[in-house]
């Protein structure tokens, strides 16, 4: 997982930026990585299953969110992280 300063600064709009929906979505996928490397070891964790269920469908709507403010940004977005769309 990286730290979250560092994907603070890879993803921020401007200079202060903590915050904006791109900021949001890069830390959460940093974050669903990091969950998914866990349930592969410990399968029967449904309780992380459940959080990591959660985390999905909040970075669902946030990326929709981006998708109908600007659509350049989307696939920017999308390209960096290596999300699938």
């Amino acid at each position: 997982m990286i730290n979250k300063q560092e994907i603070i600064s890879n993803y921020k709009v401007s200079e202060n930026d903590t915050g904006s929906p791109e900021v949001q979505v890069a830390i959460l996928t940093s974050r669903i990585n990091a969950l998914v490397e866990h349930l592969k070891i410990h399968k029967k964790d449904n309780h992380s299953r459940r959080g990591l269920l959660k985390m999905v469908a909040k970075r669902r709507k946030l990326l929709f969110y981006i998708k109908n403010r600007s659509h350049e940004k989307y696939n920017d977005l999308i390209s960096k992280l290596g999300l699938r769309k």
